[in-house]
């Protein structure tokens, strides 16, 4: 093989930051990142945002130089993506908070409501129930995370973290306080609205993990790279029939669900911002899904069947 010259850019100056001589045609994205790594140590490749064009994608890790669309001599551009962290860390961090904050209310600690000892515990049932399903809920992510889950991308942001963490951890503390406030009101229909909330949340709950488990099995070996997910034999994979993400589907359903359980506002808000989040999430899903794959199924919508 010609060896190949690789030129590195700054993305914005357009200040040459090194020049790689004699490359491998067959190198990877991933390899060129620590060949400038072991130049710029402070810049470690989840930092690196390298690309074709300044304004551009940023490559992938597995994309081969001689695949690309340039030369003997390579050009290509360099962007710092600031300081990273794992999305394991990620995760762990942003689902372990909720699940203790939530607690701070539901044991109606003294410095919360400042009420004396005879309001220290709720005689709704339903105020107990939704402190198990809640913190069931945020378990089972914690072991998706540490089990299920395979990231395509390593790493995100740091700065991110803090603007994550007060999203998930601010709702946790919103709701928990309405929930377990000594004002608190049960459901109007009693036990068969709550029963039927209950029954909904845990097939929801069913479904989103049997998503996660089917979409991580698609990356069993360790690859990145993007496949088109089908329904497997589980039943609750069939939503793959009629949208791309189903997963989102079902975490819209749990907290619709829990809306239901607990017939609270600030639930049901909670719930509303969740289900834009996730439309969002899920479009740029299916975008992606259309853009990578010629035969992807056109029947698929994003993340509400036949609607949106």
């Amino acid at each position: 093989f010609v060896s190949s010259q690789v030129e590195i850019l700054d993305w914005e100056t357009k200040k040459q930051l090194c020049f790689l001589d004699k490359v491998e045609p067959n190198a990877t994205i991933r390899e060129i990142r620590l060949m400038f790594h072991k130049l710029y140590p402070r810049w470690y490749p989840a930092r690196q945002s390298i690309k074709l064009d300044p304004k551009g994608k940023s490559l992938r890790d597995e994309e081969i130089l001689q695949h690309l669309p340039v030369g003997t001599t390579a050009t290509l551009y360099f962007k710092d993506l600031g300081p990273q962290i794992g999305w394991t860390t990620v995760f762990l961090i942003e689902y372990t908070g909720p699940l203790f904050i939530y607690f701070l209310f539901y044991f109606r600690m003294t410095f919360v409501y400042g009420l004396d000892e005879r309001f220290t515990s709720s005689p709704h049932p339903v105020v107990n129930l939704a402190c198990i399903c809640h913190s069931f809920h945020y378990i089972k992510r914690l072991i998706e995370t540490v089990f299920v889950h395979r990231f395509s991308r390593g790493t995100m942001p740091l700065r991110n973290i803090v603007k994550n963490c007060l999203y998930y951890w601010g709702f946790a503390a919103w709701l928990a306080y309405y929930i377990n406030h000594p004002l608190y009101t049960p459901p109007s229909y009693g036990k068969k609205q709550i029963n039927f909330a209950v029954i909904m949340f845990l097939l929801c709950e069913a479904g989103n993990f049997s998503i996660h488990v089917a979409l991580s099995d698609l990356r069993r070996n360790g690859s990145k790279t993007r496949k088109i997910p089908y329904p497997t034999k589980n039943p609750f994979t069939w939503l793959f029939f009629f949208v791309s993400c189903p997963n989102y589907t079902y975490e819209v359903g749990t907290w619709i669900s829990f809306t239901i359980m607990t017939q609270c506002v600030p639930v049901g808000l909670f719930t509303l911002l969740c289900f834009i989040q996730m439309t969002v999430w899920a479009k740029d899903k299916h975008c992606t899904y259309l853009r990578e794959f010629k035969d992807y199924p056109s029947h698929r919508m994003p993340i509400i069947p036949f609607l949106l």
